[in-house]
């Protein structure tokens, strides 16, 4: 039997093979219990008809049996032998060949319960009936009624219950395949569209995510891996744009150069020196280019097997940290939190850029916040669906209202007066930095101090 292809397939076979377990296990006691309890009831008819037979027989001082018949004895009669030791005394008028044989081998016995095979079936019991005591001798067995009973109904019924049950079983395990197929496919139904959302985003490059909010708890695990698969292909994808930019960038100026030369040299006949000149020029030029190319070969070569483009925060800012305190030992240092007051906040989340790229864009931030900071600078970081969240804080003056408008403007500076170095570049080339790499740089002018807030592609 061929394993199914889909897992609604799988699970629903997996429940109609523990429901069949499970509904033979059932059935087959049902069919044990009903079986006994048909014995039993059996047991008890051939017991009372054989006691009250018994009551009928009185046991004369000789030994002699003196059958009383009652009014209505005809059902009594039925299927009963009275035996006087082996002899015996009253019989059925009718009964199958073989049975009243049966019923003298019982004669003589204690209570005793026996079953005949043949075209028919038959259970027997033997009853004793004693002689009473006399002058205190031990009372003795004088005769015994033995009563029988046909099975066949018994075990018609038996069968009947075998068939039915087996019926049901049957029907209920095609139900419970039916809905489980259904519910399964019902259940499964948010995991395929995302699956579906998953491929034209990632098809796409799109910045939407799951997240796992409001899901239960597996859809939630489930959409946790797609947004870490899709933050990787899109860290991944900048990364390799970003690298054909610069490629592209860095070709340029070389192949310019070679064109140049080339077209100088063939516009019209040159002196041996200006051609020695020209082919120097572009064989630096390429030169140039090959060992960007090399360089750039040398990067895919050497790459492990980190995802490109990804960065951990908590090295990035433990580092960012280390440096700050080694450059700059008299200033306040910079402690990294577990980030804001949001929940689930955490720095060991993945950034989409790489730790070049990071560092570029919040270097000018902790710069900034070292200059204007009373007694301490934080970094802190937290992750939502899709997105990298870091802020840059400081206990500083803050930034004054009237200068929050140019805040990122190049070469503008909040208070030129106040003895620190810097030109006002390094907060818009920050902002252009992160902008670059899908994300963005803002100032909670809420927040006590100064205090910057990153959004940056998740990785």
């Amino acid at each position: 039997m061929k394993r199914p292809l889909t897992l609604r397939g799988r699970l629903a076979l997996m429940a109609l093979a523990t429901s069949a377990l499970w509904i033979g296990v059932l059935t087959t006691v049902f069919n044990i219990a009903l079986d006994k309890r048909l014995h039993g009831q059996a047991d008890d008819v051939l017991r009372t008809r054989a006691e009250a037979v018994a009551a009928t027989v009185d046991v004369r001082p000789d030994g002699r049996l003196v059958v009383q018949e009652p009014t209505e004895d005809r059902a009594l009669d039925v299927g009963v032998w009275i035996f006087q030791g082996g002899t015996v005394v009253e019989k059925p008028p009718t009964a199958p060949a073989g049975l009243e044989a049966q019923a003298a081998r019982l004669a003589g016995r204690r209570e005793t319960f026996a079953d005949t095979e043949g075209p028919g079936s038959w259970r027997l019991y033997a009853f004793p009936v004693d002689a009473p005591a006399w002058q205190g001798h031990t009372p003795t067995q004088a005769g015994t009624v033995v009563s029988s009973v046909s099975l066949d109904p018994y075990r018609s019924t038996a069968d009947t219950a075998l068939i039915g049950s087996i019926a049901l079983a049957v029907l209920l395990l095609a139900t419970i395949y039916l809905l489980t197929r259904l519910v399964v496919r019902r259940a499964l139904r948010p995991v395929a569209a995302m699956s579906e959302q998953a491929t034209r985003w990632s098809a796409a490059g799109a910045p939407e995510r799951f997240g796992a909010q409001g899901r239960p708890a597996e859809l939630a695990a489930f959409a946790g891996s797609l947004d870490a698969l899709l933050d990787r292909l899109a860290a991944v994808l900048r990364h390799e744009q970003q690298q054909a930019a610069e490629l592209s960038h860095e070709l340029r100026t070389p192949l310019a150069r070679i064109a140049a030369e080339t077209e100088w040299l063939t516009g019209r006949p040159r002196s041996t020196e200006q051609q020695e000149t020209s082919l120097e020029a572009i064989a630096g030029a390429a030169a140039t280019m090959q060992q960007i190319c090399d360089s750039l070969l040398s990067e895919v070569r050497t790459r492990n097997a980190q995802t490109p483009g990804r960065s951990r925060f908590s090295d990035i800012a433990h580092r960012l940290a280390e440096r700050n305190a080694a450059l700059f030992p008299d200033a306040p240092p910079v402690t990294v939190a577990a980030g804001s007051s949001a929940p689930g906040s955490t720095p060991e989340v993945s950034i989409g850029v790489s730790e070049d790229v990071a560092e570029r864009i919040l270097t000018p931030l902790l710069d900034n916040a070292r200059r204007y900071a009373a007694h301490s600078v934080t970094l802190a970081c937290e992750a939502s669906a899709g997105e990298v969240t870091v802020y840059v804080s400081d206990d500083g003056p803050g930034v004054p209202e009237d200068f929050v408008a140019s805040l990122f403007e190049p070469g503008r500076r909040a208070r030129p007066e106040d003895g620190h170095d810097g030109a006002g570049l390094g907060l818009a080339l920050a902002r252009r930095l992160a902008r670059a790499a899908g994300g963005d740089i803002a100032l909670d002018a809420a927040a006590p101090g100064a205090r910057f807030v990153v959004t940056l592609p998740a990785g």
